[in-house]
């Protein structure tokens, strides 16, 4: 799992700028047969599963979950201690919102919550440097003083934009969320632009333990449209790790429905955060995808 550090900053390994835009962000001129001979940087994604994370009953084993959290660290960030991962993301200066989800049906769980929190908390950020919010992050003065954010929530079918994931959980950083939905909410990666959010997200961590691959209308929610995939989904990319999702999703419809069955509407959200906004990579060529853990019905 050991890798070479990348001289990129974040910024361009999120968008996977190539040599190309480096060039740019130090002020070299650069050919456009020049942009176009330039490889792209892929995306690095990590799926983690567990077996046994959540049992028989529904509940999530917190121990679990925290090991599956570092080892994905570890896979994504080459470093041999968790710890020395989040190092890479987050200093013991910073003040960190973790932005989480809690749709009552399928909220982030507390479990996951709490791994990410501890992992700062050996980093050496304060506890009162340190809050996990979802609809009060505007009146959340950890979150209006953040200088770093952590993206979580549960993968799930959506009525206004075909799955809520990590490109769409930042909505509530403006005080108008409901702008975004006109055609099946299109435009959900401006919400990166925002002052709270621009270039502050260290990390997206898209939970798949339960996720939800139907609904019909807003809000509806049933639990045989849920099943323990038993994983989460870590990268520094939202919109590559909303397409690994999303992918899972749609091969889940098409186990259960017997068919290809569009999700109503399409998550085009989603590939247009590449093309259209520029925030990640949604092509799988584009997408380094590490699996670890178990494999039976991955489904990708």
């Amino acid at each position: 799992m050991s890798e070479k550090k990348s001289t990129l900053t974040r910024r361009d390994f999120i968008r996977g700028a190539g040599c190309a835009a480096v060039g740019v962000a130090v002020g070299l001129p650069v050919l456009a047969e020049e942009v176009a001979k330039e490889p792209v940087i892929k995306s690095r994604v990590v799926l983690i599963r567990n077996q046994g994370v959540v049992n028989d009953a529904g509940k999530i084993g917190s121990e679990l979950v925290e090991q599956m959290l570092d080892d994905a660290m570890v896979a994504l960030f080459g470093k041999e201690k968790p710890v020395d991962c989040w190092r890479q993301i987050v200093s013991a200066k910073d003040i960190v919102g973790i932005k989480s989800n809690v749709w009552k049906y399928l909220p982030t769980p507390p479990e996951v919550e709490q791994a990410i929190r501890k992992r700062l908390l050996e980093v050496g950020v304060a506890a009162d440097n340190i809050s996990v919010d979802d609809r009060g992050v505007l009146g959340n003065g950890i979150f209006q003083k953040a200088t770093a954010l952590i993206n979580t929530r549960p993968m799930r079918t959506h009525a206004l934009s075909g799955v809520g994931g990590v490109i769409k959980n930042p909505i509530m950083f403006d005080p108008e969320p409901w702008t975004y939905h006109d055609n099946a909410c299109a435009s959900l990666a401006k919400i990166w632009n925002l002052p709270l959010v621009k270039d502050k997200v260290r990390l997206n961590v898209l939970v798949m333990l339960t996720p939800q691959f139907h609904n019909i209308g807003l809000h509806h929610f049933d639990p045989a449209y849920v099943w323990s995939y038993n994983g989460l989904i870590v990268s520094t990319d939202p919109v590559a790790a909303d397409s690994v999702g999303l992918r899972i999703i749609q091969r889940k419809r098409q186990l259960v429905f017997g068919e290809d069955r569009p999700l109503q509407p399409t998550a085009h959200h989603i590939a247009l955060a590449d093309k259209e906004y520029h925030l990640g990579h949604s092509e799988t060529n584009n997408i380094e995808l590490i699996r670890l853990g178990w494999e039976s019905d991955i489904l990708i």
